[in-house]
């Protein structure tokens, strides 16, 4: 027998009484904005590095400092979210994401912009988790794929729009526009997550023990991302991704990592992690080399190179939506399989790439392989985060946060090596069939019913588990 008194609601839990679209909407604009930083500041490094008068490298921790933390931290946040009031934690994290901002566009010199980039990619790493939590507890069961279809769809796009939005506000308005551009959309998040989010519980600090948990996960993290970012251009950096191997199985075996694999179990959802994993290695895979060769090997403008690739972005964006509205009525698995399977179709069409093939032909099969994410990315989110154990939402959401920015990482890393391991004139192909194979193996991984165990309840189980010798 469980109490439904409002009093017995554990933290985190948001009452259900209805649907909650204006929440589902915040998710989609903070998921939106989140993703947009990790590749708006990019067009705009060399203005910073004139600006602030340092060198390209230093100005690169724009970058960087933003992207590390939000990575790394994913886990340890995941499990603090679990245990605290989710309104409470999104209000702070997304006021903390706009002060930010505003502090990094009044950067006066390079060691402010860093700092507060720093401290953005930390909230940032809250919003990250919040955001697919927030999208599935606001619905009813019956509406999660069209729920999680608006992050989902919104996130990427973010990302893959980012540097044409950048490019625009840094010719007419200068680079600290690029960091401004996002606290519009964050204040009216704020202000509609006040009034229409209910209250649900308090924040609480990290103990010791938690702090040295969340220091060894985000060390391993770091260097694991520090190595794959390392090897695009020498792939031997991979080498170091073995550095990482300590501190993280450390963590997977203490007190804190055990709820993580229990949360895992219980939901059965090591395939379709792994699904994730491989499409976002694929689509980023496929979108570095295709890039590349369409500006150095063919010798179209950035423009017409940039035109051609949001062909993609265009599609899923369109099948979004749709992507949603079908796994309601059919059912998440089998949408997120086809999503997964048009997307495969569509990167194999692409691996006879070369100089003879014109812009609308590599556009058509861009935006087949974006209708296929499109059609994915909901419903894969709605079957991971449906199946996962009420306590644990935010911890099985962190880890299917991490699965994509790895798969992100790691999918240009890999391209890398193939193309430099491949002949003179096979750089090309190899680094696209690599992006076809990846997506080839989601779809098998999306199709499996992953085994479920018992989950572990409460926070109680985790202070058992911790005490055993």
């Amino acid at each position: 027998m469980s109490d439904n008194g409002r009093g017995a609601e554990p933290a985190g839990h948001i009452p259900e009484a209805g649907d909650r679209w204006l929440l589902v909407a915040v998710a989609g604009m903070l998921a939106f904005v989140a993703m947009l930083d990790m590749n708006i500041v990019n067009i705009a490094l060399a203005a910073i590095s004139d600006s602030l008068d340092v060198s390209a490298a230093t100005a690169q921790w724009a970058v960087l400092a933003y992207q590390l933390p939000v990575v790394a931290l994913l886990l340890p946040v995941g499990r603090w979210l679990d245990g605290v009031g989710h309104r409470a934690a999104l209000l702070v994290a997304a006021g903390g994401f706009t002060l930010c901002s505003a502090l990094a566009a009044a950067a006066p010199w390079v060691a402010w912009l860093i700092a507060a980039r720093l401290a953005q990619g930390v909230f940032g790493a809250v919003l990250f988790v919040l955001m697919p939590v927030l999208a599935i507890r606001s619905v009813r069961p019956e509406a999660r794929g069209r729920a999680m279809s608006v992050p989902a769809t919104l996130g990427p796009l973010g990302a893959v729009t980012g540097p044409a939005v950048g490019g625009l506000l840094l010719d007419h308005l200068g680079w600290r526009a690029v960091f401004l551009v996002k606290i519009p959309v964050c204040l009216l998040a704020l202000v509609v997550a006040w009034r229409a989010m209910p209250k649900d519980g308090r924040l609480r600090s990290l103990d010791g023990r938690a702090l040295v948990d969340t220091a060894l996960v985000a060390s391993g993290v770091t260097v694991l991302l520090v190595s794959l970012t390392l090897a695009y251009d020498a792939p031997v950096w991979l080498l170091l991704a073995l550095a990482a191997v300590p501190p993280l199985w450390w963590w997977l075996r203490g007190p804190s990592g055990r709820p993580v694999t229990g949360a895992l179990r219980a939901s059965g959802a090591y395939p379709a992690h792994g699904a994730v994993l491989g499409l976002a290695a694929g689509f980023a895979a496929m979108h570095y080399v295709a890039a590349l060769h369409l500006q150095r090997d063919t010798g179209f403008t950035a423009t017409a190179t940039g035109l051609t690739l949001l062909a993609f972005p265009l599609g899923m964006g369109l099948a979004g939506p749709v992507g949603g509205r079908l796994a309601d009525r059919y059912g998440a698995r089998p949408v997120a399989v086809a999503g997964a399977a048009l997307t495969a179709v569509g990167l194999l069409l692409l691996v006879p790439l070369d100089d003879g093939w014109s812009l609308p032909d590599i556009a058509w099969r861009l935006a087949l392989a974006g209708l296929g994410m499109g059609l994915n990315g909901g419903p894969t989110q709605a079957l991971v985060m449906g199946s996962a154990p009420r306590e644990r939402t935010a911890t099985v959401a962190s880890t299917l946060q991490l699965a994509r920015s790895l798969g992100f990482t790691l999918g240009p890393a890999l391209a890398t090596a193939a193309w430099g391991l491949a002949a003179p004139d096979g750089g090309v192909t190899a680094g696209l069939a690599l992006a076809a194979v990846a997506a080839c193996a989601a779809v098998p991984l999306i199709s499996l019913r992953g085994r479920t165990a018992t989950p572990l309840p409460d926070d109680k189980t985790d202070a058992a588990s911790a005490a055993r010798p």
